[in-house]
């Protein structure tokens, strides 16, 4: 189980190196103990490191980037556009092939049929934007899951939040070989291996956002993630007002045809997803030096901020919001 924050909070900077060293060699012992564990006398075709363009995927593409074949971003068609362009700069950056894939079904044709989610079709939304792009990156590498293996390397952290708490470091499911290798890994681990490693990328959205923006579903919105959608990436916004519009048309009735609704129960999580934390920031207050700040762990299914490690906030702004984007 991973370390409680208050314990790595109150270690002074050398401890936290030490410690981040550490916890380097438990990731490559995981991806070690996976591959022999769940290879067994199959061909390894490639090693995956899934790259959602967040903070914590952003800190492993980096670790791993040397010893992966691939990444892979599934675009859900319903994220942060400037999200999948970093992915697509770093992978071309660092010389990593990337495979990016999309849904049969896009975001929009799902909620023009069925509504808008609320938390009882979280688990639907996971499988047709997101499940669905793995399963077909792996038919792209796999030609006979009898005797080939292709090992997918996740950003999931057990500290993230009660939906993670349990993850196993490594399993199989299928032809696919899982590994965590950051899964005791904390918030502030991440910032001490960003401080060590200077030439990690940073998404402008995660920074803005608190979360990497490559899915919008909806599904566990909080009370404001609209409006702060808008005011940092209007464009997204309007798609999002478009879309709610063609979902009005179609038929569907309060609450469903508000994005972010809320309304239902909790569904079961898919693999890649976590819970979302959001606090509500006042759009009126966007010009203001004292602009306040907001707090969130992992979005449905994504990643963790760049943020401060006791407070998580508009960090790289001083504490203020930059000006506005131009539309």
């Amino acid at each position: 189980m991973p370390t409680p924050i208050e314990d790595v909070a109150s270690l002074g900077p050398a401890d936290r190196i030490r410690r981040v060293i550490a916890l380097r060699e438990q990731s490559d012992s995981i991806l070690a103990a996976a591959l022999d564990t769940h290879l067994g006398d199959r061909r390894l075709v490639a090693r995956c490191v899934l790259f959602s363009g967040g903070n914590d995927s952003t800190v492993l593409a980096h670790m791993v980037r040397h010893r992966v074949t691939h990444a892979i971003h599934c675009n859900t068609t319903i994220g942060v556009k400037e999200t999948h362009q970093f992915v697509r700069d770093t992978c071309t950056e660092w010389g990593l092939p990337l495979i990016e894939e999309y849904p049969p079904q896009t975001y929009r044709q799902l909620v023009i049929e069925r509504g808008f989610p609320g938390p009882a079709m979280h688990l639907l939304m996971y499988q047709r934007l997101k499940e669905r792009g793995l399963r077909q990156a792996r038919r792209k590498l796999v030609t006979d899951g009898r005797k080939e293996r292709v090992l997918f390397i996740a950003g999931r952290r057990r500290q993230e939040s009660a939906r993670r708490a349990d993850i196993p470091l490594y399993e199989r499911v299928d032809s696919v070989i899982w590994a965590s290798p950051l899964a005791n890994w904390t918030t502030l681990d991440l910032n001490t291996y960003r401080q060590v490693h200077g030439d990690v990328p940073r998404n402008p959205v995660s920074a803005a956002l608190h979360m990497s923006g490559d899915c919008l579903c909806g599904a566990f919105a909080k009370p404001g993630e609209l409006e702060e959608i808008r005011w940092w990436y209007p464009d997204t916004g309007a798609e999002l007002d478009d879309i709610a519009a063609a979902v009005t048309a179609a038929g569907h009735r309060a609450p469903y045809n508000r994005w972010g609704h809320g309304s239902g129960r909790r569904s079961r999580s898919g693999r890649l997803c976590g819970t979302c934390g959001l606090t509500r920031v006042d759009p009126s207050a966007k010009d203001t030096a004292s602009a306040q700040s907001h707090q969130s762990s992992c979005t449905a299914g994504h990643d963790a901020a760049n943020a401060d490690p006791r407070r998580v906030r508009a960090a790289d702004h001083g504490g203020a919001r930059p000006p506005r984007r131009s539309q």
